[in-house]
């Protein structure tokens, strides 16, 4: 069992910067991949940037070169760094570790870009 608990949420305007943080709990956690999904009012869940238990990433068409995934392994957490905020990035941003048909999701932060 993983337990994820999502961190970094906020209000933020236009052109600003934030960077949300999943950190898990549980075992054998280095053979997860994971990633970051968001959730905007109205819109189906969409994937925003994942990475591998290898280290390889991968990002939404919409967030490259905006968006840099990265983790910590010591700290059995992953980052999502967000910069040049846009108001279409507003949505409920979700954890997700998964390893073959196993899936967990952390509760989801909040991030809300005024324009």
């Amino acid at each position: 069992q993983v337990q994820l608990v999502e961190s970094g949420g906020g209000l933020v305007q236009a052109g600003g910067s934030l960077r949300l943080s999943c950190a898990a709990s549980g075992s054998t956690l280095s053979i997860y991949d994971r990633g970051w999904y968001r959730q905007a009012p109205g819109k189906q869940r969409e994937l925003v940037a994942t990475i591998t238990s290898g280290g390889s990433t991968n990002y939404a068409d919409s967030v490259k070169g905006r968006f840099t995934i990265s983790r910590d392994n010591a700290k059995n957490t992953v980052y999502l760094q967000m910069n040049s905020l846009k108001p279409e990035d507003t949505a409920v941003y979700y954890c997700n570790w998964w390893y073959k048909t196993i899936n967990y999701w952390g509760k989801g932060t909040l991030v809300t870009v005024s324009a």
